[in-house]
């Protein structure tokens, strides 16, 4: 909280959004930042609902969304800022993230901005699947991206309205790429600023190798394509999808992760209940073509032709 408030500017508001924690925040909070607004949920609706939640009730033109395991730097906030100010059609831009523990290192959750393939998978400049580059200025070039990592986040309040904020079934992971998505089938751009820098600890809610982890993400990205894509693509992706995911379940029974492989099978029962429940509605927006979905599979890219490093995807957004 120090580092935070020192670099921080005091026009800034600073909220803490707290759900339900038991590990004496509130009182925390009060006692040593008494200045800070502090609004807790009455029980833990995950990260989605949690800030859907809040940021009702936080009046403010710009939305800043930061994890509790986030440490900024200085100067970290102007960039951002500048770029929503500049250009009305950004709705949404992020920072580069970097790993706390290995601070020369992209950090896995967002690195120098999303994007996913074809298929739904999602990578970033400088991160795909758990291969992490160096940090040696590759990607300190603005860009449009596919989605913003939501360990920070910055978005306009009216553009997160009008896209009806995060969807609360997906509790956590995932929530932002889907977010991202229907802010771009809403005519808006998404942004890395990497003039902003802030460092990650990342895995801090769920550890790596966690089966509720697992769970959330394959049932998650299922649901995120379900609402999202459109035309003849759907069914035919949703069934490869569905063939690859459970390529990885046997990946995970073969190696010793028997809990993982569970939580795939988990994972498609609670989206096919979703569905037939009627419960997992498609967005009413029309899904428009994006530059920034990579046209190839990064899952063949990367496990088949050995490609680890963005740069070797010859993938630029920008000039599509």
């Amino acid at each position: 909280m120090p580092v935070l408030k020192s670099n921080t500017g005091p026009e800034v508001e600073l909220v803490v959004a707290d759900n339900a924690s038991t590990d004496g925040t509130e009182s925390w909070i009060k006692e040593y930042h008494p200045e800070l607004n502090f609004i807790q949920n009455g029980s833990n609706l995950g990260f989605a609902a949690g800030y859907n939640n809040c940021l009702a009730k936080v009046d403010a033109e710009l939305f800043i969304l930061l994890n509790s395991d986030v440490e900024v730097t200085k100067d970290w906030l102007p960039p951002l800022i500048q770029a929503m100010e500049n250009d009305n059609r950004v709705g949404a831009c992020q920072p580069k993230l970097l790993w706390e523990k290995q601070r020369d290192t992209f950090e896995y959750s967002g690195a120098a901005g999303g994007y996913i393939d074809f298929l739904g998978y999602p990578f970033c400049r400088g991160r795909i699947f758990g291969h992490l580059e160096k940090d040696n200025g590759q990607y300190d070039t603005p860009i449009s991206v596919f989605w913003a990592s939501g360990a920070c986040m910055a978005i306009r309040k009216s553009v997160f309205e009008e896209v009806g904020g995060f969807d609360g079934q997906f509790f956590a992971h995932m929530e932002e790429i889907d977010l991202c998505w229907r802010i771009r089938n809403h005519g808006y751009d998404i942004q890395c600023i990497p003039a902003s820098v802030v460092f990650h600890v990342g895995g801090a809610t769920l550890p790596k190798n966690n089966s509720r982890k697992t769970f959330l993400n394959f049932r998650n990205n299922l649901s995120m394509l379900w609402k999202n894509l459109r035309g003849p693509q759907l069914i035919p992706i949703i069934f490869l999808r569905l063939i690859l995911d459970g390529i990885a379940g046997i990946k995970f029974a073969f190696e010793g992760n028997l809990n993982d492989c569970i939580a795939v099978l988990k994972a498609h029962f609670a989206f096919y209940y979703k569905l037939l429940s009627f419960k997992l509605k498609r967005g009413k927006n029309s899904a428009k073509p994006h530059a920034t979905i990579f046209p190839k599979s990064i899952v063949v890219q990367h496990y088949i032709l050995g490609k680890s490093k963005f740069s070797d995807l010859k993938f630029n957004p920008s000039k599509q």
